[in-house]
């Protein structure tokens, strides 16, 4: 499994030749309710990244930890960096890569703000019109969700902390989870942007977390593997096709 932090220089450079595909996990320091760690967007990436290149030659990078969250930035635990700085740092890690030799990034979103995962669409578009010969795909896991886990999930509206993330979560990291929370959803108005978010979200929860289960969370991953692979295929056959 090629992990960039565990190889050396000499050992990336002999693995070019093998592949010039990366997935770049991101995640969030944020709440997920009172049962679930403040990791969780993070571990669920890098958890789909790592099973992946269990399957497949491909790079996994160090995740990068924080991200821009919104509806829950006056939640305990939570920390938000501004969209221009996301923005900034995905355009420098991007065209470092690219400069390595690089050319198919996955950036792999485990937080699925839409403002978060606009800021690394936006700069992802950056990178692909400035160099030559780059391919980027930018999705979340709840993007994934929407194509692979049907028939797995019972909570239609679960987006946070709740079935599917506590039951990742019981999945990779059981000893991280405490208990579980009631089912919760955000009551924001419409169009407004409001300053005290926990009035209308009071125990950070979008789900019901009751539904979760550790099979439920093994189901799950192996589902967004199975299509993050399919993904990286597509890719790599545009890139040899275009060559």
């Amino acid at each position: 499994m090629p992990l960039l932090e565990e190889i050396t220089m000499n050992e990336f450079e002999e693995g070019l030749r093998k592949s010039t595909t990366l997935i770049l996990p991101c995640g969030s320091v944020e709440e997920h309710g009172p049962h679930l760690p403040l990791g969780t967007d993070t571990w669920h990436a890098v958890e789909i990244a790592k099973k992946v290149a269990e399957k497949k030659f491909v790079w996994v990078a160090p995740p990068l930890w924080y991200g821009l969250c919104r509806s829950t930035s006056e939640h305990p635990g939570t920390i938000s960096i501004k969209g221009t700085t996301l923005r900034l740092v995905i355009v420098d890690i991007l065209t470092s890569f690219y400069h390595q030799g690089i050319r198919n990034i996955i950036i792999l979103s485990g937080h699925a703000g839409g403002t978060h995962c606009a800021m690394i669409i936006d700069a992802c578009e950056e990178v692909v019109d400035r160099v030559d010969n780059i391919q980027c795909a930018v999705l979340s896991v709840l993007d994934i969700g929407r194509k692979a886990w049907r028939g797995i999930v019972e909570t239609s509206d679960d987006s946070h902390a709740g079935e599917v993330e506590t039951s990742v979560i019981q999945f990779i990291r059981p000893e991280c989870v405490k208990g579980s929370s009631p089912e919760e959803y955000p009551r924001f108005p419409d169009f407004m942007i409001v300053k005290n978010k926990r009035r209308f979200w009071q125990g950070g929860v979008w789900g019901n977390p009751k539904k979760a289960s550790k099979e439920k969370g093994e189901l799950l991953i192996k589902a967004s593997v199975n299509f993050l692979i399919n993904l990286i295929e597509l890719m790599e056959k545009m890139h040899n096709e275009e060559k």
